[in-house]
């Protein structure tokens, strides 16, 4: 007896399901598990006085948003084009944003 190709599609997606459902379970577990070790981390943050988190490396004003000042974006020109990916990520301050 010949095996149809649609048996061995059927066999891949139940596969591809049981493991996709297995990442959220294992996900969850995870999860779960490291709750312990956020709140130490929280606390060691809280210990220490750290200072926000450094999210890019290109641009001054986009690795600490909120140290940098309103009009370093600005300092070739104020109509000047953004020229770094990360500054297309981060929106700027609520104070400055159009209500």
């Amino acid at each position: 007896m010949a095996e149809r190709k649609s048996n061995l599609f059927f066999v891949f997606v139940a596969f591809s399901l049981v493991a996709f459902v297995m990442m959220f379970v294992h996900a969850h577990f995870r999860d779960a598990g490291a709750q312990s070790d956020l709140e130490a981390k929280a606390l060691l943050v809280e210990r220490l006085d750290l200072t926000d988190l450094c999210l890019f490396t290109d641009a001054r004003y986009s690795r600490h948003p909120s140290m940098a000042d309103l009009h370093t974006p600005f300092q070739d020109s104020p109509m000047a084009m953004e020229h770094f990916p990360s500054g297309t990520v981060i929106l700027p301050p609520p104070h400055v944003r159009p209500q």
